[in-house]
């Protein structure tokens, strides 16, 4: 990563109140996506969206879909397609929304440690979301499933290993392993160069969250051998942590190539697979797109949406269990393009802690420079707490 890398991704420190006052006037709006503003305990302060599908009678599964940075619900909603897989397989979803005032950039904060601990900040406030969909709706308790994209992936993760006896199954893209970095320059030093722990030590980290003895979730892990973002080697960091949870070796128990790209998997003793590892090679960094079953395609390409051949939305719906029968047939293409088309105020999707894009720069699906610093008014020397930062960090004298 370059210094200006460093210094986007320092623009991103938690909790900083002083840019409470800023407008935001990026925010994707979708009408299928409805937000719930009392759920319960909200102590990371996040804001409720979900969508449940018309015209199924049986229990609901649910999968709890997490943004990435600089973007929102709707926007990445749109992007990887989740209601339209969510209305022709029957299932409901909840996306849980960052917001400016815990994060500038609108990261999940999966680097700080009141973020990730059981039932405090945001992880408890996405377990508060979580329960009141399920008394709600009529939402099937053994099929509840979470995934995201690189900040939110890492938070999926640590949704995973902290309400194991809540998911069923996740799947992490982009991401990195739970608990390998508690602060901001652990993270940057994870996010640059993967954990060289071993997988038991990785393991350690999950069975230290909860006093959850098993059995554990399944965990689906998606990467791009190209990213420049998240060292793909968290890939495999991710994958060893797992297989450990779950005492499997670390080699393959099958290869093969779905789509033209490398995937490997694990299955348990009886017969069901329990961890499966995606690597999409050429791909920088973002969610996979591209045609699921009956060749229709889900989402819409953009910045950090990559057009790869193969719709990663699809596949871990189908690794949850969730594509078995179809409750109502669309065409996802035209009906994501005509919402996409439609909706004026569609964010662009971004990565793992990095620099905020401008909006007219995710509209033309190019990386652009970090968001502006706040002015002196609003207290606070942004200079300073860089400087402090890359110096705490090793990275300027």
């Amino acid at each position: 990563m370059s210094l200006k890398d460093h210094i986007d991704f320092l623009g991103q420190l938690r909790k900083m109140h002083s840019l409470n006052g800023l407008a935001w006037g990026e925010a994707a709006h979708d009408s299928r996506l409805a937000e719930t503003t009392a759920f319960g305990a909200n102590p990371g302060d996040l804001r409720m969206f979900s969508f449940v599908p018309e015209g199924v009678t049986q229990k609901l599964p649910l999968v709890v879909v997490l943004h990435g940075c600089t973007q929102n619900a709707a926007g990445y909603e749109i992007g990887a397609g989740w209601c339209t897989l969510a209305q022709r397989y029957g299932f409901a979803l909840l996306l849980p929304e960052q917001t400016r005032a815990n994060n500038p950039n609108t990261c999940f904060n999966w680097f700080a440690p009141d973020d990730i601990r059981r039932d405090s900040g945001e992880v408890g406030s996405i377990r508060q979301m979580v329960e009141h969909m399920a008394r709600s709706h009529n939402i099937d308790r053994a099929r509840i499933f979470v995934t995201g994209l690189s900040a939110g992936g890492a938070m999926a993760a640590a949704m995973l290993a902290t309400y194991p006896d809540v998911f069923a199954g996740g799947a992490v893209i982009a991401g990195l392993p739970y608990g390998v970095a508690l602060n901001v320059r652990q993270a940057l030093k994870e996010m640059r160069h993967a954990s060289a722990r071993t997988g038991h030590q990785l393991g350690d980290l999950v069975r230290g969250a909860t006093a959850h003895k098993g059995p554990w979730p399944k965990l689906a892990v998606w990467h791009g051998d190209a990213d420049r973002t998240v060292d793909p080697a968290n890939a495999d960091a991710l994958v060893r942590q797992w297989l450990d949870l779950h005492g499997l070796p670390e080699a393959p128990m099958s290869q093969n190539k779905i789509d033209g790209y490398p995937h490997r998997v694990w299955w348990n003793s009886s017969g069901e697979t329990v961890v499966e590892s995606y690597t999409i090679t050429g791909m920088a960094h973002g969610t996979p797109l591209g045609a699921g079953a009956g060749d229709e395609r889900y989402g819409v390409a953009g910045a950090y949406l990559l057009d790869v051949g193969i719709s990663s939305s699809y596949h871990i719906a189908q690794f949850f269990g969730l594509t078995g029968r179809v409750y109502q047939t669309r065409s996802a293409e035209k009906t994501a393009v005509a919402r996409a088309a439609t909706d004026g105020h569609r964010s662009g999707a971004t990565d793992a802690p990095q620099a905020a894009h401008r909006k007219s720069q995710q509209r033309s699906n190019k990386a652009g420079a970090s968001d502006e610093a706040p002015d002196s008014k609003r207290g606070l020397d942004v200079g300073a707490v860089i400087t402090r930062a890359l110096t705490a960090a090793g990275l300027m004298k």
